[in-house]
């Protein structure tokens, strides 16, 4: 079994040393037993500076969590059945409003 990459500095000295060696880093991989799968991925997360350091604190970090914009108005819809309306929002329950169209076709 091969072995895998475990961070970033790891993932940086293997490929940084493939260079050196001018080869590929599937090629440099096999040659010193690391997992080839394992070391193109993290290449692939580096080009595209998805990996960033990770801040270690001893202390908890309080987060606030706010809506992201203005709330989204809500929706309304008028139904029209036998010249009467009702008029409801995206939260109606959908056996009400039957319930209420049966009552008005009775009328």
């Amino acid at each position: 079994m091969r072995r895998k990459i475990q961070d970033e500095q790891d993932a940086r000295a293997c490929l940084k040393a493939a260079k050196a060696a001018g080869l590929s880093a599937g090629a440099w991989a096999r040659q010193h037993g690391i997992d080839g799968r394992s070391l193109n991925a993290w290449r692939i997360n580096l080009s595209r500076g998805a990996a960033k350091p990770i801040r270690r604190s001893s202390t908890p970090r309080l987060v606030e969590l706010v809506p992201a914009g203005p709330a989204r108005a809500e929706a309304r819809y008028v139904v029209r059945v036998a010249g009467a309306e009702i008029e409801v929002t995206d939260a109606f329950q959908e056996e009400t409003l039957v319930r209420l169209v049966r009552a008005l076709r009775s009328c």
